[in-house]
């Protein structure tokens, strides 16, 4: 008999966790799967339980240092288009039918770790993508990103459609989550 995975849930809307946890026992059991409505609903025992950590990008930013130990379990919950080239990266898109979030969650819980090497996930993005990325994440406004790095202002524009694009993130703070994940920033650079 497998052994089930454990899955914590953090999600603040009830009817979103009560969805997804609906999906994950009907289609990838055994599961054991644990809903908590905040990160300080979960005990410190229960912290190192489980094999995934379904949550928000703006929970796992403000608990960064708890789930950076934890890269190859954490899956950001987000809203936004799904396309094949969204559903290959770490996250999940809820926003969307059944079917798609179904197909999302087999690779996502696939039994090979979640965890992608920088190396491999940076090349999807350009360098000077990658610049405007890390000016993004610290707060900066997109005229001041043009400033620093001497280009125009739909240069900026463009950086930043093309960012989100590649990335299937729309977020500041899902953006933030990547680039902390990804070793494009540390979470020590940036300004909450």
């Amino acid at each position: 008999m497998l052994k089930p995975r454990r899955i914590a849930i953090i999600l603040p809307d009830v009817l979103q966790s009560i969805g997804l946890r609906s999906l994950l026992i009907d289609y990838f059991s055994p599961v054991e799967i644990e809903a908590f409505h905040s990160f300080e609903n979960i005990s410190p025992t229960e912290k190192d339980l489980f094999d995934y950590y379904f949550a928000l990008p703006e929970i796992i930013v403000l608990h960064a240092d708890f789930f950076m130990l934890k890269r190859g379990k954490i899956i950001p919950v987000v809203f936004g288009n799904v396309t094949d080239e969204t559903t290959s990266h770490n996250h999940l898109i809820i926003n969307t039918t059944q079917e798609a979030i179904i197909e999302q969650l087999r690779k996502l819980l696939k039994k090979e770790p979640l965890s992608r090497h920088v190396t491999d996930s940076n090349n999807t993005l350009s360098t000077r993508e990658i610049d405007v990325l890390q000016l993004i994440v610290r707060g900066s406004t997109n005229k001041d990103i043009a400033d620093k790095l001497c280009i125009s202002l739909n240069t900026v524009l463009t950086h930043r459609k093309n960012i989100t694009s590649k990335l299937g993130i729309k977020t500041i703070p899902g953006l933030t989550f990547y680039a902390i994940t990804n070793g494009i920033i540390s979470g020590d650079e940036i300004e909450l």
